[in-house]
């Protein structure tokens, strides 16, 4: 558990990291003001850094005693900025380099998942245009494919037959990294935000497009957020305690948030977890927190806790 601060003056100087060079950089400013502005008003000495492509060098030209990272997506999320701020001896929020990395990387998450028998999506790795026909007899349709490290749903698509799957994966192949294809999982749509350790209450998440894409979370309207989200008491007990064993087989610490499904079987599936998930009006771990009793500037707070370690 991280230590309980009540003097903001014990935080010292925060630098608040956002922006990058992701393709999430617009949502990770969008976010990154909105954390700078709650630490502001609880008096603590933050400095709002937009780092653009260069995630170092702003640090060095000031004295900061700490980092509250917000930057989405590689480069921020990935564990690159984090082997740096530990090479700089910085505390930071977050997960660590491992943990960073893992959860940047959906295939990799996956993987982990299933050596420690938590329920996930079979999938096809896509690594070229001969592998499509082999993938649809395997996974059947529809099918839903990304690339395996962007997040905010940036270059994913569902198919519902070849064509639309070879589509989709020149959607995805754009963005450098290996691309998959997983199982349709037909049913509910939940998220977890985990803080420090701690599941929150969870969101169902209902749209009316596809699936809960970029639009979906950043710019329709027409996205439905239900907190609380139906489940009894005991059903809803049990998928947070799915998440919280998801996290902690990733290495997840201080904050974070869990995607999952759960289908007509009341079977759940997990989908990925996010190391550095949204803080923006649109954003789910803010409004989980809100449920929880916890207002913005107070999980902003607690999150930045998070980078002081016990003594």
């Amino acid at each position: 558990m991280s230590v309980r601060i009540n003097n903001a003056e014990a935080f010292g100087r925060v630098a608040v990291l956002m922006g990058g060079w992701a393709a999430e950089r617009e949502v990770s400013l969008k976010s990154g003001r909105a954390v700078h502005a709650a630490l502001a008003g609880r008096g603590v000495d933050a400095v709002a850094l937009d780092v653009g492509a260069e995630l170092v060098g702003p640090l060095l030209e000031s004295k900061y005693d700490r980092v509250f990272n917000i930057i989405h997506g590689r480069g921020g999320e990935d564990g690159v900025l984090q082997g740096a701020l530990e090479a700089l001896e910085i505390p930071y929020t977050g997960s660590g380099v491992l943990a960073s990395a893992l959860a940047m990387d959906k295939l990799r998450t996956k993987l982990c998942w299933l050596g420690a028998g938590l329920p996930t999506p079979a999938w096809r790795l896509l690594e070229s245009a001969g592998d499509l026909e082999p993938c649809a007899e395997a996974l059947g349709f529809p099918v839903i494919v990304k690339p395996a490290n962007e997040g905010s749903s940036i270059g994913m698509s569902r198919a519902e037959n070849l064509e639309e799957l070879r589509q989709a994966y020149a959607v995805a192949a754009q963005f450098n990294c290996q691309v998959f294809a997983e199982a349709w999982v037909t049913g509910k749509e939940y998220t977890v935000a985990v803080l420090d350790d701690e599941p929150l209450p969870l969101i169902r998440l209902e749209t009316p497009r596809a699936f809960y894409d970029f639009d979906a979370k950043y710019r329709a309207d027409t996205t439905r957020y239900h907190c609380p989200c139906g489940l009894g008491g005991e059903e809803e007990a049990a998928l947070q305690a799915l998440a919280r064993k998801a996290c902690r087989c990733v290495g997840v610490e201080g904050w974070g948030r869990v995607d999952l499904l759960v289908d007509a079987e009341n079977r759940p599936w997990l989908i990925e977890v996010n190391t550095v998930p949204g803080m923006t009006d649109h954003s789910l771990v803010p409004m989980a927190a809100k449920a929880a009793g916890i207002a913005f500037d107070e999980l902003v707070w607690r999150i930045l806790e998070t980078s002081l370690a016990p003594e």
